[in-house]
Protein backbone atom coordinates (compact mmCIF):
# COMPACT_ATOMS: atom_id res chain seq x y z
CA UNK A 1 0.00 0.00 0.00
CA UNK A 2 1.17 3.55 -0.55
CA UNK A 3 0.39 7.03 -0.06
CA UNK A 4 -1.16 9.57 -2.60
CA UNK A 5 1.31 11.51 -4.73
CA UNK A 6 1.24 15.12 -3.42
CA UNK A 7 1.52 18.29 -5.00
CA UNK A 8 4.53 18.81 -3.30
CA UNK A 9 6.82 21.98 -3.52
CA UNK A 10 10.83 22.29 -2.76
CA UNK A 11 12.22 25.21 -2.87
CA UNK A 12 16.20 25.57 -3.73
CA UNK A 13 17.21 29.22 -3.55
CA UNK A 14 20.55 30.77 -4.11
CA UNK A 15 22.27 27.81 -5.86
CA UNK A 16 25.20 29.89 -7.33
CA UNK A 17 25.90 31.77 -4.55
CA UNK A 18 26.42 29.81 -2.31
CA UNK A 19 29.33 27.82 -4.14
CA UNK A 20 32.37 28.32 -5.82
CA UNK A 21 33.67 24.74 -6.10
CA UNK A 22 31.86 21.38 -7.41
CA UNK A 23 27.91 22.04 -8.32
CA UNK A 24 27.75 18.68 -11.06
CA UNK A 25 27.91 14.66 -10.95
CA UNK A 26 30.08 11.35 -11.22
CA UNK A 27 30.29 10.66 -14.60
CA UNK A 28 30.40 6.80 -15.72
CA UNK A 29 31.73 5.81 -18.88
CA UNK A 30 29.35 3.29 -20.57
CA UNK A 31 30.61 0.40 -23.19
CA UNK A 32 29.87 2.06 -26.55
CA UNK A 33 30.34 5.89 -25.43
CA UNK A 34 33.84 6.58 -24.86
CA UNK A 35 35.38 9.60 -24.05
CA UNK A 36 36.55 11.72 -26.25
CA UNK A 37 33.50 10.47 -29.17
CA UNK A 38 30.65 11.91 -30.52
CA UNK A 39 27.97 10.13 -28.08
CA UNK A 40 29.68 11.04 -25.08
CA UNK A 41 29.55 14.93 -26.52
CA UNK A 42 26.47 14.50 -26.35
CA UNK A 43 25.97 13.42 -22.94
CA UNK A 44 28.04 16.89 -22.08
CA UNK A 45 25.70 18.78 -24.20
CA UNK A 46 22.60 17.41 -22.27
CA UNK A 47 24.48 17.97 -18.81
CA UNK A 48 25.12 21.22 -19.78
CA UNK A 49 22.06 22.43 -20.47
CA UNK A 50 21.34 21.07 -17.07
CA UNK A 51 23.55 23.87 -15.60
CA UNK A 52 26.21 22.17 -14.02
CA UNK A 53 29.82 23.54 -13.55
CA UNK A 54 31.78 20.23 -13.17
CA UNK A 55 31.92 16.44 -13.69
CA UNK A 56 33.78 13.66 -11.41
CA UNK A 57 34.88 11.05 -13.75
CA UNK A 58 35.17 8.04 -12.06
CA UNK A 59 38.60 5.54 -12.73
CA UNK A 60 38.12 1.90 -11.27
CA UNK A 61 41.18 0.20 -9.66
CA UNK A 62 40.74 -3.75 -9.42
CA UNK A 63 41.99 -6.05 -6.74
CA UNK A 64 40.78 -9.67 -6.54
CA UNK A 65 39.59 -10.24 -3.04
CA UNK A 66 39.65 -7.90 0.40
CA UNK A 67 42.83 -8.99 1.68
CA UNK A 68 44.62 -9.36 -1.56
CA UNK A 69 47.34 -6.78 -1.44
CA UNK A 70 47.57 -5.73 -4.99
CA UNK A 71 45.80 -2.87 -6.86
CA UNK A 72 46.02 -2.94 -10.56
CA UNK A 73 44.34 -0.63 -13.25
CA UNK A 74 40.85 -1.59 -13.99
CA UNK A 75 39.63 -2.87 -17.59
CA UNK A 76 36.95 -0.50 -18.25
CA UNK A 77 38.82 2.20 -20.05
CA UNK A 78 42.57 3.90 -20.49
CA UNK A 79 44.90 5.93 -19.16
CA UNK A 80 44.66 7.47 -22.56
CA UNK A 81 40.84 7.32 -22.60
CA UNK A 82 41.14 9.43 -19.32
CA UNK A 83 42.98 11.88 -20.61
CA UNK A 84 40.57 12.61 -23.45
CA UNK A 85 37.75 12.26 -20.92
CA UNK A 86 39.42 15.29 -19.46
CA UNK A 87 40.03 17.02 -22.39
CA UNK A 88 36.74 17.08 -23.43
CA UNK A 89 34.83 17.77 -20.16
CA UNK A 90 37.50 21.18 -20.36
CA UNK A 91 36.10 21.81 -23.55
CA UNK A 92 32.42 22.03 -22.53
CA UNK A 93 33.82 24.22 -19.60
CA UNK A 94 33.19 21.69 -16.92
CA UNK A 95 35.98 21.66 -13.60
CA UNK A 96 37.02 18.00 -13.71
CA UNK A 97 37.88 15.94 -10.79
CA UNK A 98 39.51 11.91 -11.37
CA UNK A 99 37.50 10.15 -8.70
CA UNK A 100 39.07 6.72 -7.48
CA UNK A 101 37.12 3.88 -6.76
CA UNK A 102 38.49 0.54 -6.02
CA UNK A 103 36.24 -2.64 -7.47
CA UNK A 104 36.25 -5.70 -5.42
CA UNK A 105 34.44 -8.45 -7.02
CA UNK A 106 31.54 -9.69 -4.91
CA UNK A 107 31.71 -7.11 -2.26
CA UNK A 108 32.94 -2.91 -2.16
CA UNK A 109 35.87 -1.45 -1.71
CA UNK A 110 35.25 -1.18 2.69
CA UNK A 111 35.55 -4.67 2.95
CA UNK A 112 39.46 -4.03 2.21
CA UNK A 113 41.63 -5.10 5.36
CA UNK A 114 44.64 -6.83 4.69
CA UNK A 115 45.87 -9.77 6.72
CA UNK A 116 48.51 -8.23 8.13
CA UNK A 117 51.06 -5.59 8.83
CA UNK A 118 53.39 -6.60 5.95
CA UNK A 119 50.23 -6.83 3.73
CA UNK A 120 49.04 -3.22 4.85
CA UNK A 121 52.90 -2.60 3.30
CA UNK A 122 52.14 -3.97 0.10
CA UNK A 123 48.58 -2.55 -0.38
CA UNK A 124 49.21 0.88 0.21
CA UNK A 125 52.86 0.21 -2.03
CA UNK A 126 50.37 -1.08 -5.07
CA UNK A 127 47.72 1.59 -4.53
CA UNK A 128 50.15 4.45 -4.39
CA UNK A 129 51.78 3.42 -7.51
CA UNK A 130 48.49 3.40 -9.15
CA UNK A 131 47.76 6.77 -7.70
CA UNK A 132 51.03 8.26 -8.70
CA UNK A 133 49.98 7.34 -12.64
CA UNK A 134 46.39 8.51 -12.54
CA UNK A 135 48.06 11.67 -10.78
CA UNK A 136 50.36 12.15 -13.72
CA UNK A 137 47.69 12.18 -16.07
CA UNK A 138 45.37 14.53 -14.36
CA UNK A 139 48.32 16.91 -13.47
CA UNK A 140 49.23 16.63 -17.76
CA UNK A 141 45.67 17.16 -18.48
CA UNK A 142 44.98 20.04 -15.86
CA UNK A 143 42.44 18.42 -14.17
CA UNK A 144 41.44 20.33 -11.52
CA UNK A 145 41.00 17.78 -8.31
CA UNK A 146 41.66 14.41 -7.45
CA UNK A 147 39.90 12.30 -5.28
CA UNK A 148 42.54 9.84 -3.74
CA UNK A 149 39.63 6.96 -2.98
CA UNK A 150 36.17 6.32 -2.28
CA UNK A 151 34.32 4.24 0.82
CA UNK A 152 38.08 2.60 1.42
CA UNK A 153 36.47 2.82 5.31
CA UNK A 154 38.67 -0.60 6.51
CA UNK A 155 42.27 1.68 5.18
CA UNK A 156 41.08 5.20 6.26
CA UNK A 157 42.70 4.83 10.10
CA UNK A 158 46.41 3.24 8.82
CA UNK A 159 49.10 4.99 9.30
CA UNK A 160 50.10 5.05 5.75
CA UNK A 161 47.99 7.81 4.62
CA UNK A 162 50.03 10.79 5.00
CA UNK A 163 52.93 9.59 3.21
CA UNK A 164 50.33 8.33 0.37
CA UNK A 165 49.20 12.15 0.16
CA UNK A 166 53.32 13.15 -0.13
CA UNK A 167 53.38 10.73 -2.88
CA UNK A 168 50.44 12.07 -4.82
CA UNK A 169 51.18 15.96 -4.41
CA UNK A 170 54.48 15.26 -5.82
CA UNK A 171 52.74 14.60 -9.01
CA UNK A 172 49.84 16.72 -8.70
CA UNK A 173 49.67 19.99 -7.56
CA UNK A 174 45.68 20.55 -7.84
CA UNK A 175 42.97 19.77 -6.01
CA UNK A 176 42.74 16.91 -3.39
CA UNK A 177 40.16 15.36 -1.57
CA UNK A 178 38.84 11.93 0.02
CA UNK A 179 35.35 10.33 -0.22
CA UNK A 180 34.46 8.99 2.75
CA UNK A 181 31.37 6.24 4.08
CA UNK A 182 28.70 8.20 5.40
CA UNK A 183 28.17 4.67 7.92
CA UNK A 184 30.74 5.84 10.85
CA UNK A 185 34.09 6.42 8.48
CA UNK A 186 33.68 10.64 7.66
CA UNK A 187 33.64 11.52 11.46
CA UNK A 188 36.73 9.40 12.27
CA UNK A 189 39.26 10.08 9.14
CA UNK A 190 42.47 11.23 10.38
CA UNK A 191 44.21 13.03 7.78
CA UNK A 192 41.47 15.16 6.95
CA UNK A 193 43.89 17.91 7.73
CA UNK A 194 46.37 16.98 4.83
CA UNK A 195 43.51 17.32 2.53
CA UNK A 196 42.18 20.59 0.56
CA UNK A 197 38.48 18.81 0.58
CA UNK A 198 36.65 16.72 2.68
CA UNK A 199 33.65 14.77 0.78
CA UNK A 200 31.52 12.45 2.03
CA UNK A 201 28.96 9.63 0.28
CA UNK A 202 25.54 9.59 1.78
CA UNK A 203 22.91 6.55 1.48
CA UNK A 204 21.73 6.44 4.94
CA UNK A 205 18.36 4.80 5.14
CA UNK A 206 15.63 6.93 4.79
CA UNK A 207 13.03 5.37 6.43
CA UNK A 208 9.00 4.47 5.51
CA UNK A 209 7.65 8.00 5.43
CA UNK A 210 8.65 11.82 4.04
CA UNK A 211 9.05 12.47 7.39
CA UNK A 212 11.41 10.16 8.22
CA UNK A 213 13.25 10.85 5.33
CA UNK A 214 13.46 14.62 5.93
CA UNK A 215 14.66 13.53 9.38
CA UNK A 216 17.75 11.70 8.49
CA UNK A 217 18.51 14.44 5.56
CA UNK A 218 18.45 17.11 7.92
CA UNK A 219 20.60 15.10 10.45
CA UNK A 220 23.15 14.30 7.56
CA UNK A 221 23.61 17.41 6.46
CA UNK A 222 24.10 19.14 9.98
CA UNK A 223 26.50 16.96 10.47
CA UNK A 224 28.33 17.79 7.36
CA UNK A 225 28.33 21.10 8.58
CA UNK A 226 30.24 19.27 12.13
CA UNK A 227 32.84 18.16 10.28
CA UNK A 228 33.89 21.46 8.56
CA UNK A 229 34.02 22.75 11.91
CA UNK A 230 35.59 19.76 13.53
CA UNK A 231 38.50 19.68 9.99
CA UNK A 232 38.26 23.52 9.48
CA UNK A 233 38.35 22.29 5.64
CA UNK A 234 35.67 22.62 3.40
CA UNK A 235 33.09 19.73 3.36
CA UNK A 236 31.10 18.63 0.63
CA UNK A 237 29.48 15.77 -1.08
CA UNK A 238 31.27 13.46 -2.86
CA UNK A 239 27.99 11.40 -3.67
CA UNK A 240 24.53 11.41 -2.95
CA UNK A 241 21.29 9.54 -4.88
CA UNK A 242 19.02 7.19 -5.26
CA UNK A 243 17.42 4.56 -7.67
CA UNK A 244 14.44 5.58 -9.21
CA UNK A 245 12.71 2.52 -7.97
CA UNK A 246 9.79 1.77 -5.71
CA UNK A 247 11.24 0.79 -2.05
CA UNK A 248 14.74 2.96 -2.68
CA UNK A 249 14.79 4.87 0.35
CA UNK A 250 14.89 1.77 2.77
CA UNK A 251 18.35 0.71 1.49
CA UNK A 252 19.54 3.78 -0.73
CA UNK A 253 22.83 2.14 -1.52
CA UNK A 254 21.59 -1.15 -3.42
CA UNK A 255 21.85 -1.12 -7.00
CA UNK A 256 19.38 -2.74 -9.36
CA UNK A 257 21.70 -5.82 -9.84
CA UNK A 258 20.70 -6.49 -5.69
CA UNK A 259 16.91 -6.35 -6.28
CA UNK A 260 14.20 -5.97 -8.76
CA UNK A 261 11.81 -2.90 -8.53
CA UNK A 262 9.36 -1.24 -10.38
CA UNK A 263 10.20 2.20 -11.33
CA UNK A 264 9.56 5.00 -9.37
CA UNK A 265 11.15 8.11 -11.02
CA UNK A 266 9.10 10.70 -8.75
CA UNK A 267 10.56 8.94 -5.03
CA UNK A 268 13.91 9.63 -6.65
CA UNK A 269 13.42 13.11 -8.10
CA UNK A 270 11.60 14.05 -4.19
CA UNK A 271 14.78 12.55 -2.29
CA UNK A 272 17.21 14.35 -4.35
CA UNK A 273 15.21 17.85 -4.14
CA UNK A 274 15.28 17.38 -0.22
CA UNK A 275 18.58 16.69 0.44
CA UNK A 276 19.86 19.58 -2.19
CA UNK A 277 17.81 21.61 -0.74
CA UNK A 278 19.45 20.52 2.96
CA UNK A 279 22.85 21.57 1.16
CA UNK A 280 21.43 24.83 -0.08
CA UNK A 281 20.03 25.55 3.18
CA UNK A 282 23.14 25.08 5.09
CA UNK A 283 25.77 26.72 2.47
CA UNK A 284 27.21 22.92 1.40
CA UNK A 285 27.82 24.07 -1.87
CA UNK A 286 30.59 21.33 -3.17
CA UNK A 287 28.20 18.53 -4.76
CA UNK A 288 28.23 15.69 -6.59
CA UNK A 289 25.57 13.68 -7.90
CA UNK A 290 25.52 9.83 -7.97
CA UNK A 291 25.21 10.02 -11.09
CA UNK A 292 25.64 10.18 -15.39
CA UNK A 293 26.24 8.11 -17.64
CA UNK A 294 28.62 8.75 -21.19
CA UNK A 295 25.63 7.11 -23.13
CA UNK A 296 22.83 10.01 -23.33
CA UNK A 297 20.09 7.44 -24.13
CA UNK A 298 20.49 6.08 -20.16
CA UNK A 299 18.08 5.94 -18.28
CA UNK A 300 14.19 7.04 -18.99
CA UNK A 301 11.22 6.53 -17.15
CA UNK A 302 10.93 2.29 -16.87
CA UNK A 303 15.48 2.59 -16.02
CA UNK A 304 15.32 1.23 -11.71
CA UNK A 305 18.93 2.18 -11.67
CA UNK A 306 20.61 5.41 -9.74
CA UNK A 307 20.87 7.48 -13.46
CA UNK A 308 18.86 10.69 -13.86
CA UNK A 309 19.52 11.30 -17.18
CA UNK A 310 15.65 11.56 -18.93
CA UNK A 311 13.75 11.24 -15.94
CA UNK A 312 12.13 13.65 -13.49
CA UNK A 313 15.11 13.80 -11.20
CA UNK A 314 16.57 15.86 -14.14
CA UNK A 315 14.07 19.05 -13.22
CA UNK A 316 15.52 18.74 -10.07
CA UNK A 317 19.28 19.34 -11.52
CA UNK A 318 17.52 22.25 -13.72
CA UNK A 319 16.12 24.01 -10.73
CA UNK A 320 19.19 23.33 -8.30
CA UNK A 321 21.65 25.17 -10.81
CA UNK A 322 20.00 28.25 -11.27
CA UNK A 323 19.34 30.83 -9.01
CA UNK A 324 16.09 30.08 -7.18
CA UNK A 325 13.23 27.64 -8.76
CA UNK A 326 10.28 25.51 -7.20
CA UNK A 327 10.36 21.87 -7.74
CA UNK A 328 6.48 21.05 -8.33
CA UNK A 329 3.73 17.83 -8.44
CA UNK A 330 7.31 15.92 -7.03
CA UNK A 331 6.65 13.09 -4.40
CA UNK A 332 7.82 9.58 -2.35
CA UNK A 333 5.34 7.12 -2.91
CA UNK A 334 6.79 6.01 0.64
CA UNK A 335 5.15 2.60 1.88
CA UNK A 336 2.66 2.88 4.96
CA UNK A 337 3.81 1.21 8.23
Amino acid sequence: MTVPLMAACVRITGARAATTGWHGVNLIRTPGSPFGGEACAQSFSALKALGVDSVALVFFLWQARPDSNKVVLGNDYTLDELADGIRQAHSFGFKVMVKVHVWVPGTWAGAIAAVDEAGWGQWFASYGDQLERLAAVAAQQKAESLALGTELKGTSSRPEWPDLIRRVRSRFGGQLSYVAHWDGEFSAVPFWGLLDLALVSLYPPLGDSAASADRTITEFADRLVALGRQTGKPVGVGEVGLRSASGANERPWEGAEERQAVPDPALQAWVLARWLAAFEERHIGDVLIWRWFTDPQSGGPTDTDFTIQNKEAEKVIGCWTSDACEVRGIAPLFPTP
